[in-house]
Parts: structure tokens; C-alpha cells; sequence
């Protein structure tokens, strides 16, 4: 006899966690279950038995402060898709007595909502935001365990391997970035025992297939806004060229056939570089993506000068001037900021130095090193790192405010405020 969803479904709980602990107390010890446990979860009490995860000792890494959590929230693609688990999940769970989950590749918890019973169980558990629930640190779970398989799992009661976790239901989704395939982490819907239902898995699984609908969505937008620069950069070309993004689809094309994608090198950067499917390429970076002309079509081409304009509150952008024409990106306010601090430190600055500038604090090197990463994405011909700086060869241009009174009105940057003061920038060179 195997266990199977239906089956422990429509037992009673108590009937249900006595069968499951007895098929668990069997695989421990080595000997002949009363029933034959799931495929999925075999496996993986296999893979914990082997890793040496104590069955009835639950194990903790370390907790992420709230500022590590806030900085991969930041960065986490998950959060532009936040709206659409919370519309797909949320208002179920208070009748179902259940709680969402949104946990990144590592399995760190970053988002956690639901009924507030639930959240106060969750906590005991330290099913919490910053947590860590890898499969290799808190065994056989929902998000762990669905991390490593990269499928949908259902998890009931003792068929997690750790015993404090056996009250417990819990069906975890991946997500996937549909550019590449690229596993951005899991959506999991967990709660008591009692509330257990075979449907939540196909329910879970079809929110996150919606979520990785979304991210297809927006890739197609930026696909669009992509060709609205890259056209007329296009149109004046003679030879052979194509606009692809930062994941190589492709975008426009001159020249040549259309095709749907091309694989970019990992090493990708401005200047000539080999594309298998391409040849010898000549490559420029554009807003979002890459202009790439056939090289024995057009000479070396590099970014000559950028016009970085932040002379109008909340209309900064940076203007970029190369050998096939111009092109010109809006800059976030906190783009705007870097792109400020950069320009006044024409040797470079170091992340620590940087995010001392922006924060007053040098130890937010990993928010900068992720603002900093998304400018290089449309700038990568411009600006250059170790340490952060404009490229030798770019001619910089800032044009400021007429009253330097309003220059980045919003930020409260040290470097900043005291522009705005008229004072010098100390430790920083000139």
C-alpha cells in the first residue's frame, strides 16, 4: 500500500499523522512501513538521512537581519509579482486558517502573510520572515524541498522529516523567470494539520504559474520599450545589427533574418565580442539590452560622452553619445543619486565609500552593489567597477541646478546635503 494524497485526506488527522509517523519511524529505523511512503518524499528524507539532519532536533541557521531582508526583497524579481500571489492566496487563507509564504532561490523567508493565529503558531515555529527553511538546514518542507526538485510538493504532517514540524501542512510552488528559466524561488501556502485539503497544491501551483505569467508580461513591455530605442539607431545602419535585452531576446533587427533569441556570452561586455550564433560582434549597451552590429559591418564603436542632467527635480536622466547616435535613460531618484556621486569622484569609489556617501553608513555594500548592478545593465559601456567610476575614455557633462539649494531635493544623502550646502566632500577624491 502507498501513501497518496486522496487516501490521508479524507482521514482523520489524528488517523493521518498516526499513519505518517509510523511510515517515518519505519524509514528511520530501516525497517518495513505500514505503507509505502510518496515518491518526492522518500527521496528526500533519503537525501536527509544522508546530509545528517537530525530527525527530532529542529536546526536554525542564522536569522537575516531586517536590513539583509529588506536588501534581497530589493533585489528579488519575486517582488514584482507580489500582487498577484497576494490576489491568488490571500483571500482564502483566513477562511482555510492558512498562512502565504514567499521565500528567494536560498530559501530564505521574505514575505509571510495570512491569518494572525496562524502567523502566531508560525512564529513558535520559526516559520518567519529572514528564516531559513533549505531543505539541508530544517528537512522535508514546502519551500525547501520544492526548491530542490523544482516542482510543486505537498508536505503532511510526519512526512516532514523533522518531528516539531509534524502539526503541519504545507504545498510549495516554484517560480521560474520565463527569459531563461532561471529558478527565482517558491510560494508556499502552509497551516495546521486539520486544514489540510488535497486541492491546495493545484491551487498553489496555478497562482505561481499565473506570477510567472506576469513576469512574461513585463518582459514583453520591456521588450517593447527596448525597440523604441533601439529602432531608430537601427534604421540609420548600413549593415547588419540587432537590438537584443539583457537575456538576449531579441528586440529589432536590421539586416538579417529575425530571430526569437540570442545566447550571449556569460563574460557579455561593451566592445567586440565573439556570439556563437552571430560571429564576431561589435556590442553597445542600450537602455535594458545590448545593440550588436556584425563586425565586419561597422567599425569599433564605444560610448564617447554622457550628459548626466539633473537639473530638473524628478526629470534626471543620463544622456549617452556614441558612434551610432544617442539615446537617453529617466534615472530613479536613487539612480540619480549614484550617478551624482560618481561623477563628482571621476577616480572612483569603492562600495563601502559609496554607501557611506548615500547612507552615512559603509556597511550597506550590498544595496549599493544591487542599485548599482541595475545602472550597469543600461550603462555597462559607461561606467566601469573596482572601483565604481566613469570609464577613462567617457566624457562626463553634470549639469546641476541653477540654486544649488535644489539639487536632489528628495535626498538626504550626506554627500548630497552637503552639496546642497556648498560644503566639500571629505574622503572622497576629487
Amino acid at each position: 500500500m502507498t501513501v497518496d494524497v486522496a487516501r490521508i485526506s479524507a482521514m482523520h488527522p489524528r488517523e493521518a499523522t498516526r499513519l505518517l509517523k509510523g511510515v517515518r519511524a519505519a524509514a528511520l529505523a530501516g525497517d518495513r512501513p505500514p505503507a509505502v511512503p510518496r515518491p518526492e518524499i522518500a527521496e528526500s528524507w533519503r537525501r536527509m538521512l544522508a546530509g545528517g539532519v537530525h530527525p527530532d532536533r529542529d536546526a536554525r541557521s542564522r536569522m537575516l537581519s531586517d536590513c539583509e531582508t529588506e536588501e534581497r526583497r530589493t533585489v528579488s524579481p519575486l517582488r514584482e509579482v507580489l500582487p498577484v500571489l497576494r490576489e491568488g492566496l490571500l483571500p482564502a487563507l483566513d477562511g482555510a486558517l492558512h498562512i502565504m509564504v514567499v521565500a528567494d532561490v536560498d530559501g530564505r523567508l521574505l514575505w509571510r502573510e495570512g491569518h494572525s493565529s496562524i502567523l502566531r503558531k508560525a512564529d513558535r515555529l520559526g516559520f518567519t520572515v529572514g528564516a531559513d527553511w533549505d531543505e539541508a538546514v530544517v528537512g522535508t518542507n514546502g519551500v525547501g524541498t520544492a526548491l530542490v526538485t523544482r516542482r510543486p510538493v505537498q508536505v503532511f504532517s510526519a512526512e516532514h522529516f523533522v518531528s516539531s514540524h509534524h502539526d503541519w501542512t504545507c504545498a510549495g510552488a516554484p517560480v521560474r523567470d520565463p527569459r531563461d528559466g532561471r529558478l527565482l524561488g517558491v510560494v508556499d501556502v502552509s497551516g495546521p494539520l486539520a486544514t489540510m485539503h488535497p486541492a491546495t497544491l493545484a491551487w498553489v501551483s496555478s497562482v505561481a504559474r499565473l506570477a510567472e505569467r506576469e513576469l512574461r508580461i513585463r518582459h514583453l513591455e520591456s521588450l517593447e520599450r527596448l525597440r523604441t530605442v533601439a529602432a531608430p539607431l537601427l534604421a540609420g545602419l548600413p549593415g547588419r545589427a540587432l537590438a537584443v535585452d539583457l537575456h538576449g531576446w531579441t528586440a529589432a533587427v536590421t539586416g538579417l533574418a529575425p530571430v526569437d533569441r540570442i545566447p550571449l556570452p556569460k563574460d557579455f561586455a561593451p566592445g567586440r565580442m565573439w556570439v556563437p550564433q552571430l560571429g564576431d560582434c561589435v556590442a553597445e549597451p542600450l537602455p535594458g539590452g545590448w545593440l550588436l552590429r556584425i563586425a565586419q559591418d561597422a567599425a569599433a564603436t564605444a560610448a564617447t560622452r554622457v550628459v548626466l542632467d539633473l537639473s530638473r527635480a524628478g526629470a534626471w536622466s543620463a544622456t549617452v553619445y556614441g558612434a551610432s547616435g544617442s539615446w537617453s535613460q529617466e534615472l530613479s531618484p536613487r539612480h540619480a543619486e549614484l550617478l551624482y556621486l560618481l561623477a563628482e569622484s571621476p577616480r572612483g569609489c569603492t562600495a563601502a565609500e559609496l554607501s557611506a556617501e548615500l547612507f552615512g553608513d559603509p556597511t550597506r555594500t550590498v544595496t549599493v552593489r544591487a542599485e548599482l548592478s541595475r545602472v550597469r545593465r543600461n550603462l555597462a559601456g559607461v561606467l566601469a567597477h573596482r572601483p565604481y567610476r566613469f570609464a577613462q575614455d567617457v566624457e562626463v557633462e553634470l549639469i546641476r541646478p541653477e540654486d544649488p539649494a535644489r539639487l536632489l531635493p528628495h535626498s538626504t544623502a550626506p554627500a548630497v546635503v552637503r552639496a546642497r550646502l556648498g560644503r566639500t566632500r571629505p574622503g572622497m577624491v576629487p
